[in-house]
């Protein structure tokens, strides 16, 4: 296949391809325009996250605070894992005593393990913001590179493109409590490796280097990383399309290095893979298929995003509460319209992106085609793709819009340095006439064009500009938990069980009690996916019965007839549980839930703030 110097973003992009050998360049330092540029995707990192830090440990993300706990119990994993050398592919800290398979999980071990160290100096909550921030400039700063080295020549054009690669709408949607959908740092050096995997006499160089990086991405994340290959799967396939002799001649190399990469990688991840879809606590598919029917509006595309400087949380009434993978506002979508209309004919890159941009806005709409929050009965491409199908079943066709940003990111590097009248990095010599519409470079603007179409993707842009991040107050956990007053409580092999027992829906500040205490002890329940009925992925552990009586009598916030039964049952599954000692602290509901548990375990003791009931000598 082709070599091909490429331009990349979060979701992956096209680029102009290199018919033959390019001519090796200096090594030189970066310049003041790269060092600038670095300096403001960490600057405009921090600002996202500056209402996190204003009170770093007491607040989480208010659109998705049991995401942000979840990842900050992560970063806790992590440390705990390193610390205590245990198989970070599995833990029983958490849903004891079944555990919960990391693997079949967003765990971001490949970055929670390294980061062990500072997670145990700094604690889980500084840990999320500062990686949090960081990820997302890292991400802005490799697509810079990507972009300057291999795409543009104009600095101010791989500026424009990092940024918005870095900080496109979807992605700072998912900075609210899921860092691993911005954690995209990896993804331009992959799209990079995979074509020049036809590079004559680099196979096994590009080869290995493609192999590692996909075998690292996969415990970064894995649903990124399948969008990123299909993405490429599209990029060459559009420029095999365009030019089938260069392909043809390119096709054994870039083969046998495909074939060392995905032997590596597939050598190095193999164990991981077996044990996320056989280990303990795997599970196939979801339940449901609940993640198939979330495709995108039609009018997301021009709509302003929630958290930017144009954007409101109103739409969200309107357009609803999925995810905001494109959201680009109507300015945007149509300066990148007009600069595609203007470049397809002059840039190999820019109908690459074209293809990219038509084909996954098509794949993202999902199983009904919607439009201003209205499902409309026309079929979507999701609807011919059976729920069942494996990988495919658990993706989100919404998130296909990720691809969609990349390629536009792409498209305004181009643009801006259309504009600007540069030419590529690295002139790349013919191996063979071309035809005219071939070239790289589109003619130098007219001079009244440059100011026009600067302003043009400027006045576009500056609506997206992001806002810091929405945040909430969270309680901290009891000074009984956070100084070690429960230890007495608590032997070896036994667990602690907060009540509310955590779950996806009911227990978020006591699933914060065993990720501040860096998991000292196991609990019961959680925030994860796990096998359900017919060994279905479900969200968090099976209920059983004293767990649903706790969730049900804070929903109706009364208590309900205790009877007999209801005390047998509390003893069974405190049994299972394996517990010494149930604990209660502050909580909304805190007067209810003390009825209860009086009920069906007897008076409880105050010790220090909380209630607590030993339960040592019950079970």
């Amino acid at each position: 296949m082709p070599v091909v110097d490429p331009s990349l973003n979060p979701a992956s992009v096209a680029v102009e391809p290199v018919v033959a050998d390019p001519p090796r360049r200096p090594r030189r330092r970066p310049v003041r325009a790269d060092v600038l540029a670095i300096g403001a995707y960490a600057l405009l990192g921090v600002f996202v996250c500056l209402n996190y830090w204003g009170d770093v440990q007491h607040r989480v993300s208010s659109h998705l605070p049991t995401d942000h706990s979840w990842f900050e119990w992560l970063f806790a994993h992590g440390a705990y894992s390193v610390r205590h050398l245990e198989n970070p592919l599995f833990t029983a800290r958490q849903n004891a005593p079944d555990g919960v398979n990391m693997m079949a999980n967003t765990s971001l071990l490949g970055v929670t393990l390294p980061l062990a160290p500072l997670t145990l100096l700094l604690g889980p909550q500084v840990m999320y913001a500062l990686y949090l921030g960081g990820a997302l400039g890292a991400t802005a700063g490799t697509s810079y590179w990507m972009l300057s080295r291999h795409l543009v020549r104009s600095r101010g054009a791989a500026f424009v493109g990092g940024a918005f690669l870095g900080f496109a709408p979807g992605i700072v949607h998912h900075a609210n409590g899921q860092p691993n959908f911005v954690s995209n740092f990896l993804l331009p050096l992959i799209v990079v490796r995979v074509l020049r995997l036809g590079e004559p006499g680099r196979w096994r160089r590009n080869g290995i280097a493609l192999g590692l990086l996909v075998a690292y991405q996969i415990f970064i994340n894995e649903e990124m990383l399948l969008l990123t290959a299909l993405a490429c799967l599209v990029i060459v396939g559009a420029y095999a399309v365009q030019r089938p002799r260069a392909a043809w001649a390119r096709a054994g190399t870039f083969l046998a290095a495909l074939g060392v990469g995905g032997g590596l990688a597939l050598l190095l991840a193999a164990y991981p893979l077996w044990f996320q879809f056989n280990g303990p606590q795997s599970y196939r598919g979801l339940q449901g298929g609940v993640f198939h029917s979330w495709g995108e509006d039609l009018a997301a595309f021009v709509t302003f995003p929630r958290d930017t400087v144009a954007g409101s949380e109103a739409v969200e009434q309107t357009i609803g509460l999925t995810e905001q993978n494109s959201w680009f506002g109507w300015p945007l979508a149509l300066v990148a319209l007009v600069a595609l209309a203007l470049l397809v004919r002059r840039s190999r890159a820019a109908r690459i992106v074209a293809v990219l941009v038509v084909g996954f806005t098509v794949a993202a709409i999902g199983p009904k085609v919607r439009f201003n929050g209205v499902e409309t009965a026309i079929d979507g491409p999701w609807a011919y793709v059976p729920d069942d199908l494996p990988l495919v079943e658990m993706m989100m066709p919404t998130r296909l819009a990720l691809v969609v940003a990349g390629a536009v990111g792409v498209l305004l590097a181009l643009a801006w340095d259309a504009l600007a009248g540069g030419r590529p990095p690295v002139p790349a010599p013919r191996s063979a006439p071309e035809r005219a519409d071939d070239a790289v470079t589109p003619p130098t603007p007219r001079r009244w064009l440059r100011p026009v179409g600067y302003a043009a993707v400027t006045l576009a842009l500056l609506p997206l500009f992001p806002r810091p991040l929405p945040a909430q107050h969270v309680d901290p956990p009891p000074h009984f938990i956070t100084a070690g007053g429960w230890r007495p409580y608590v032997p070896a092999g036994r667990t602690l069980v907060p009540v509310p027992i955590p779950s996806n829906v009911h227990g978020l500040p006591t699933l914060r009690w065993s990720a501040l205490t860096g998991q000292a002890f196991p609990i019961p329940g959680g925030y994860f996916i796990g096998p359900g009925p017919e060994e279905q992925g479900m969200f968090g552990a099976p209920n059983r019965p004293t767990s649903t009586l706790i969730y049900s009598t804070m929903d109706a916030g009364t208590l309900p007839p205790i009877t007999a039964e209801h005390r047998r049952q509390a003893v069974a599954d405190l049994r299972f549980w394996r517990a010494s000692v149930v604990v209660l602290g502050a909580n909304p509901d805190e007067t209810v839930l003390r009825d209860l548990m009086t009920a069906l375990l007897g008076p409880p003791r105050r010790v220090d703030d909380v209630w607590l009931w030993d339960v040592r000598g019950l079970v």
